[in-house]
């Protein structure tokens, strides 16, 4: 990898646990607000004989001194160029409601360069073809705490701590208005199977929603619907899991991503 990549993937990837040689590689992109240390627990439960990654994003945590970015394939850019293209054990990705989006940019520019995914995860989003007029990142703080609030996606002891708002305030509603001003370019379907996976009474997305992300995909699909609102992924932890290693080893043998 050239220095540049090198510093590229430090920046944009993390790793929590020590994988086996030759592992599935699973890239983890993380919600709006949300931070690689989400996924501490998927790396926790599928390592080693899972090879988890989480994207930072900029401007959150370590990465706080950044600014944030401004649109999703400005991210999706960011973590494709800092992806090591010399690896060749198959990656996956899981991406969960604003990382769906990401997932499916970064899967388009992977595509691109004659290295699609194994297998697009994709949690708590409805596919592009689906808009609504979202403005949640033109309103005040108030608001923009509200929607988050609702979603229950975020500690409320953080909502409540004057300093720790202000230090994520800015990267919350730069993800809020990069997701809400997404548009899908023009561009072929992809080949990767799409596993889709989406709460039940989720306010953000409905399963019929969720399922139009089968518009996107020439490779196989499947749609998942589990009880729970848009953070169901965090009380059907194992159930999620189990569906993640299922695909993985169901792609391992050559069998396909169908269950």
């Amino acid at each position: 990898m050239a220095d540049r990549s090198s510093a590229e993937h430090q920046l944009w990837l993390r790793s929590f646990h020590q994988p086996t040689p030759g592992a599935p590689r699973l890239l983890c992109l993380p919600h709006a607000g949300g931070s690689a240390s989400f996924y501490f627990p998927v790396s926790k439960a599928l390592s080693p004989a899972v090879d988890v990654r989480a994207v930072q994003y900029p401007g959150r945590q370590d990465r706080r001194q950044e600014t944030p970015a401004d649109s999703i394939q400005d991210l999706a850019r960011g973590v494709f160029h800092a992806l090591d293209e010399t690896e060749d054990t198959p990656l996956a990705l899981f991406g969960h409601s604003m990382g769906a989006v990401v997932a499916f940019e970064l899967a388009r520019l992977l595509e691109e360069a004659g290295r699609p995914p194994a297998v697009l995860f994709l949690s708590g989003r409805r596919g592009p073809s689906v808009q609504r007029n979202d403005n949640v990142h033109q309103g005040d703080d108030a608001r923009l705490i509200e929607e988050v609030t609702k979603l229950d996606g975020t500690d409320a002891a953080l909502l409540q701590d004057e300093e720790l708002l202000r230090m994520i305030l800015p990267a919350l509603r730069a993800d809020y208005r990069a997701v809400e001003t997404y548009q899908r370019t023009p561009g072929p379907r992809l080949s990767s199977p799409f596993v889709v996976l989406t709460g039940d009474v989720d306010p953000r997305v409905t399963p019929d929603e969720a399922r139009t992300w089968s518009q996107e995909t020439d490779g196989p699909f499947e749609l998942h619907v589990y009880p729970g609102a848009h953070f169901y992924l965090v009380a059907q932890q194992q159930a999620v899991l189990a569906r993640i290693e299922t695909t993985l080893r169901r792609l391992a043998s050559g069998t396909g991503a169908a269950v």
